[in-house]
């Protein structure tokens, strides 16, 4: 019967500072004695690793506090998704969040782009940012496209 169990290839990482159960605890529990690697999170600037070059000086030259953060892309939505809503519907963040197909937290803090996924089977209005294929696609359904200055927000790139 126990030869018959299949064989577990991974092996799960032992948690650190869990106490002496636990193979690795202790003390300083495997991180060495002193210094920031022994400490909690290493900060992205660390640089006491060995490498070559700092990671600062691989990066391409920005200036600003926010260097290190990514860019926010918006949240995507296939043509498809919009035959929830009723037909007739002028399609903005209020009506996508009423119908409950984003949530408004993140609909306000990235911005929403309709892509031209699927089908659209009913005439709606739409006044956010919209691929090519998919205003195509709105118009052969008998709706339209329109694009307003306030509530039009390219992604971030």
């Amino acid at each position: 019967m126990i030869n018959k169990l299949p064989k577990i290839k991974d092996k799960k990482s032992k948690r650190v500072g869990r106490g002496y159960g636990s193979g690795r605890g202790g003390h300083t529990t495997g991180r060495g004695q002193k210094g920031q690697k022994s400490r909690s999170k290493i900060g992205v600037l660390f640089e006491g690793m060995k490498v070559k070059k700092s990671l600062l000086k691989r990066l391409p030259f920005q200036r600003g506090k926010g260097k290190l953060k990514g860019g926010k892309n918006p949240i995507i939505i296939n043509l498809e998704i919009l035959n929830l809503l009723k037909d007739g519907t002028v399609v903005n963040i209020d009506s996508l969040v009423k119908g409950g197909i984003v949530r408004e937290k993140d609909s306000k803090e990235f911005g929403v782009k309709i892509l031209g996924g699927g089908e659209l089977k009913k005439k709606m209005t739409i006044t956010l940012p919209i691929s090519e294929s998919a205003a195509r696609k709105v118009e052969k359904a008998g709706g339209k496209v329109v694009k307003t200055g306030v509530n039009f927000k390219e992604p971030v790139k």
